[in-house]
């Protein structure tokens, strides 16, 4: 099988000369395959960031090979991995330490899985610390020529390949402890909770976030709030984020990725909000 799309995530960065290369060895070998960026801003060496940032994107790709180098453990034993999805729709080629996880579970699992060992699809090595360039990009540029996975290495159990490493909801003294997932260009927060998760703490519910306490409303756009007032909506990947009408939300609470926060339910009218009272006689 053939394919026509390279879909790119790495977190080289655009200061360095590495995406560039990147992308002259994948037109070396495979010149009419199209390659779409999808981000090299990935914060260097975060994993789970990458991980995360791949799953958003997955089922928006084109059918082919996503190619996503996000790798603090070049040099070392971690395996180099390309992964088959779908049999055969797509092929998710990158290091063996969960970016690639997530993404593949979100697409229906792995239908077979290869290390990456065979050096006839490597470039030489000048030295270890640029497997992007002489491993990961050779692999991918390959397989969309219609190499067959098998050729590249030894398959692989797909139990045998590292799991993602997202955080998990938990309930603690009557509120739900959360955790920031990933802060947007724009500071809005996105949260590992989605809408029917949040339903039963109510609308508005209260936050924490250290010391400080906000009360938020969940809105059907950023407009809908007011000037300098946090609310939540529904973010494009369907999950909760926090913002601030035209202003960011993480600099506003002082929050960044990984950071925890809780919800609770109000009890009562919200903080700074009057209880209405009728005045009347008696019977």
């Amino acid at each position: 099988m053939r394919y026509d799309t390279i879909s790119f995530l790495s977190d080289f960065g655009h200061q360095d000369e590495f995406v560039g290369v990147v992308h002259s060895v994948l037109r070396s070998i495979a010149p009419d395959v199209g390659v779409v960026d999808i981000t090299h801003g990935i914060r260097a060496h975060d994993v789970r960031a990458g991980a995360l940032a791949l799953a958003r994107s997955a089922q928006y790709l084109c059918p082919g090979v996503v190619l996503a180098v996000v790798d603090p453990g070049v040099g070392t034993d971690r395996k180099a991995v390309a992964v088959e999805v779908g049999d055969g729709i797509s092929v998710l080629v990158g290091p063996d330490n969960g970016v690639l996880a997530s993404a593949v579970a979100l697409v229906g699992g792995a239908t077979r899985a290869v290390e990456l060992t065979n050096e006839e699809f490597q470039l030489p090595r000048l030295g270890s610390t640029f497997d992007g360039r002489d491993v990961f990009a050779p692999a991918a540029a390959h397989l969309a020529m219609g190499v067959d996975l098998l050729e590249l290495g030894p398959e692989l159990p797909a139990t045998a390949l590292m799991p993602g490493l997202l955080p998990i909801i938990d309930i603690e003294d009557g509120g739900l402890v959360l955790e920031v997932l990933w802060i947007d260009t724009y500071g809005n927060v996105q949260l590992n909770i989605g809408p029917d998760d949040l339903t039963e703490w109510g609308d508005p519910f209260l936050l924490t976030v250290g010391d400080r306490k906000e009360t938020i409303g969940v809105r059907p756009a950023y407009r809908s709030l007011a000037t300098n007032e946090v609310g939540a909506i529904i973010d494009s990947s369907g999950l909760v984020s926090l913002c601030v009408n035209g202003a960011s939300a993480a600099a506003h609470l002082g929050l960044s990725a990984g950071d925890e926060l809780r919800i609770d339910k109000l009890d009562g009218p919200p903080p700074g909000q009057a209880t209405p009272v009728t005045l009347g006689r008696k019977d």
